[in-house]
């Protein structure tokens, strides 16, 4: 699969058809996306047409960025705890935080 980068290469680039896949891969409706990215209903038909008055409109990158979180499936972010750890909220939990790695067994019987 092709990855549509801008002209000027300033980065990534998501078609109008990307985000209404995007959006329907999620099951969502248009009012669901809206809600979900904090925009008005209007804005994610722009999106989805690629177009405004006959003007094509670009999706800007903070709206690329929280389609991506919510296809991880996080709905908030907190930022980084003491320890430096995501403290986000996924859709289906409470706040948790991104789980620790332990150490290797091996190592874990030396620290004894």
């Amino acid at each position: 699969m092709k990855v549509p980068v801008k002209k000027d290469g300033a980065g990534l680039d998501m078609s109008a058809e990307a985000f209404k896949r995007w959006r329907k891969s999620l099951g969502m409706t248009q009012k669901d996306a809206a809600e979900a990215l904090g925009l008005k209903r209007r804005v994610v038909q722009y999106y989805e047409k690629g177009e405004r008055k006959g003007k094509t409109v670009e999706i800007p990158l903070t709206v690329r960025l929280a389609c991506y979180a919510l296809t991880a499936d996080v709905r908030d972010y907190a930022g980084p705890d003491e320890d430096g750890e995501a403290v986000v909220q996924k859709s289906r939990s409470k706040v948790r935080k991104k789980p620790v790695k332990k150490a290797a067994p091996a190592a874990q019987e030396a620290a004894r």
